[in-house]
């Protein structure tokens, strides 16, 4: 499998589900290419659009949490700091 960004795990689990439905299987390397060639030229934009969607939503989240660690980060320093003048 060719390396991922974390989009591509939508479109290959995808693809894989309809491979895997593919009767008979692909028997070689060239019907394989075919198979998943054919599997990618099906998939709609609608599919893509929700696989980006979904991306984006991990991708704000992720965003958030490292924000809210940053932000727990400087309260903490801060409260350190704070700490250390009045003592």
């Amino acid at each position: 499998m060719p390396v991922q960004n974390p989009l591509d795990y939508n479109v290959w689990d995808a693809m894989l589900g309809c491979c895997q439905k593919f009767t008979p299987k692909p028997s070689n390397t060239a019907k394989l290419k075919t198979a998943l060639l054919s599997i990618w030229n099906d998939l709609t934009q609608e599919f893509i659009d929700k696989a980006i969607l979904s991306f984006q939503k991990r991708l704000d989240f992720r965003v958030l949490l490292q924000l809210v660690d940053v932000l727990n980060t400087t309260v903490s320093l801060n409260t350190e700091r704070t700490a250390d003048i009045h003592h």
